[in-house]
């Protein structure tokens, strides 16, 4: 008769490895120790050794504390095998570690407990008196790739450190393990031997059993319930597998897999795309917080589907993860560079990404009304960026307008342009005061130094294409932005004297020299031949730039420049300065930021009337 209760017991991890695990194909990999792209995380597996470790410091000859890790969750499958549905971190991190213990032991030489093996491996015969050696765990996701095995065979060396996450995250573990015990236990036999005798009788876990895969799953959802242990991404995809049938798991599994993928391999957090997914598709605004995503799943069934259409609703998902990734790499949905999300990057920054919400509404649009969405939304955040809009103002903002734009068809294009005048458009022109006091007060001191060559070099870019015309290089704004060009002081930081002299008044002032008016983009090979010369010793080099905007910096008349039409009427717009000064200064502030208010179509403030006396 099958046992239809609950049953919580009280393991040490002696005993807990007296029985036999496998973690399901449709369970997450193997993550702990694994940082980002960026080099960040991976910490887990040296605080679970150096928490094992307080408590063992603590033993004495005649006694030693117990050390709780946690609760995992079980189900009896076949074979007398038990399906580890969760807790499979803390686990596998912990038969790896007697992997690594048997092996530090080995290669010293030393006497290995007895019982260590064992917990490793062992054989099991069935009612059929059919005898397997089998693994105390083993990892059923394809991601594994049979890695375990190795480390299990006590072939360490040999097993590849590349390839899958879990293969790598596998392989860092192990790599972890024995850091620890060459250097918090010196790699002393004694030591370590007193260590795994602690580990395996002290520490000690709560294995839950339970006599159906929905009830350890739905366990799974209690003991994790409001992001305690788990986040809001690990409870959707149990709460997904909670509602499909066992023949969709396959399917399942295999999509969940390519969402995660999906969203590390572009360098994000889960549980920042799953907010924004939500934001630009359902109901919801800027209040949503990270820790409360899994409840208004719980609480909003029949808006997502997620528990009459699992598959579907996962395949949903999957579709925007990877149109996300291509957003955080400056692509568009079918993989194409983006100008307007390229150049947005390096206007804001890689963190900045509210603006992936609208992108995210306005997935399902065509090709070139998206490029039309991005090139409006990249001279609107600058705009927030650099009149100081706070965040969650203009992520409110965002939200409102992705409410909109998801319910505008391809096919409807007044309705888009109409979209983009109210929600882009009229936000900008709102902003005119603010960016003209901005941009006439901006210096190197008040701005990040990569959103001021953003805008040195959107303001470059701008003329070369209004005299040449668009090609390959020209069009792509991060050749501006990259390492071949500088941020050049007209008037040096470190001016000479000659310099100083000839700049007149107010040479020392930093707030002059750190000024936008004193800032040009220029070749770093120009550059670095100019230095800290006076400014007449300076022009010459100027007009030999390829940039037309500093090629005209002190002279528009020069043959050299051009005839043809597009250029000379691009040069006539121009303004030069044949000598520079504290008035030449402010009046090429003034310039550039009237240039700006043209390339961000930021309209200019009304004057300010005279008041009468």
């Amino acid at each position: 008769m099958t046992n239809k209760k609950i049953d919580p017991q009280d393991k040490s991890l002696k005993t807990l490895f007296q029985d036999f695990y496998r973690v399901p194909d449709y369970q997450r990999e193997y993550v702990w120790g694994e940082t980002n792209p960026k080099g960040e995380g991976g910490e887990e597996v040296d605080q679970f050794l150096n928490d094992i470790h307080l408590e063992f410091q603590n033993a004495t000859k005649d006694d030693a504390p117990e050390y709780f890790i946690g609760t995992i969750v079980v189900c009896k499958g076949e074979g007398d095998v038990f399906d580890l549905i969760d807790g499979q971190q803390r686990t596998t991190t912990a038969f790896i570690t007697l992997c690594a213990i048997r092996d530090a032991l080995s290669e010293m030489a030393a006497d290995i407990p007895a019982e260590l093996p064992s917990q490793i491996a062992a054989s099991s015969t069935d009612w059929q008196g059919k005898t397997q050696h089998r693994l105390r765990l083993e990892l059923q996701y394809e991601d594994a790739g049979g890695i375990l095995e190795r480390y299990a065979h006590g072939e360490a060396a040999e097993a590849p450190r590349d390839g899958t996450r879990s293969i790598r995250n596998i392989g860092a573990a192990y790599d972890t393990v024995r850091e620890f015990l060459r250097t918090t236990l010196e790699d002393d036999p004694d030591q370590i031997k007193r260590f795994y005798g602690y580990l395996t009788n002290k520490v000690k876990i709560i294995r839950i059993e339970t006599p159906t895969l929905a009830m350890a799953l739905k366990i799974f959802e209690t003991i994790n319930d409001r992001g305690v242990g788990l986040d809001a991404m690990d409870l959707l995809k149990n709460l997904l597998f909670m509602h499909a049938k066992g023949d969709q798991f396959a399917k399942l599994k295999t999509s969940w897999k390519a969402l995660t993928d999906a969203i590390y391999q572009a360098g994000e957090k889960p549980l920042r795309f799953l907010r924004y997914y939500l934001l630009a598709t359902y109901e919801l605004d800027g209040k949503l917080r990270e820790d409360a995503i899994y409840d208004w799943f719980q609480k909003n069934p029949s808006a997502t589907k997620h528990e009459s259409e699992p598959l579907a609703f996962a395949a949903r998902l999957l579709e925007a993860a990877k149109a996300y990734g291509n957003f955080a790499r400056g692509l568009n949905v079918a993989g194409d560079p983006e100008p307007g999300i390229q150049n947005t990057q390096l206007a804001g920054g890689k963190s900045i990404k509210q603006h992936f919400i609208l992108l995210m509404a306005g997935r399902h649009l065509s090709s070139g009304q998206f490029s039309r969405l991005a090139n409006e939304l990249e001279k609107t955040m600058f705009t927030w960026l650099i009149t100081g809009t706070p965040g969650k103002e203009y992520e409110r903002r965002i939200i409102e307008a992705a409410h909109v734009l998801r319910d505008i068809k391809p096919a409807d294009s007044e309705a888009l342009e109409i979209f983009l005048q109210k929600h882009l458009v009229a936000e900008r022109a709102g902003l005119s005061k603010e960016f003209d006091l901005a941009l006439m007060g901006l210096s190197t001191r008040n701005v990040r130094a990569f959103r001021l060559r953003y805008l040195l070099a959107k303001l470059t870019q701008h003329i070369d294409l209004a005299a040449y015309g668009p090609s390959e290089s020209r069009s792509r704004l991060a050749d501006y932005t990259d390492g071949g060009n500088d941020v050049e002081h007209i008037l040096a930081d470190k001016a000479d004297d000659k310099a100083r002299a000839e700049f007149g008044d107010k040479a020392d002032s930093q707030e002059l020299i750190q000024s936008l008016g004193n800032l040009l983009l220029i070749e770093k090979s120009i550059n670095r031949s100019i230095s800290n010369v006076c400014y007449s010793d300076k022009v010459g080099p100027y007009s030999k730039s390829k940039f037309l905007l500093t090629k005209c910096q002190a002279d528009t008349t020069s043959e050299e420049i051009g005839v043809a039409d597009k250029i000379t009427a691009t040069v006539q717009r121009l303004k030069c300065w044949p000598q520079w000064n504290k008035t030449a200064v402010a009046e090429r502030q003034a310039f550039i930021t009237t240039l700006a208010q043209e390339v961000f179509e930021v309209p200019a403030p009304p004057p300010v009337e005279a008041e009468t006396a």
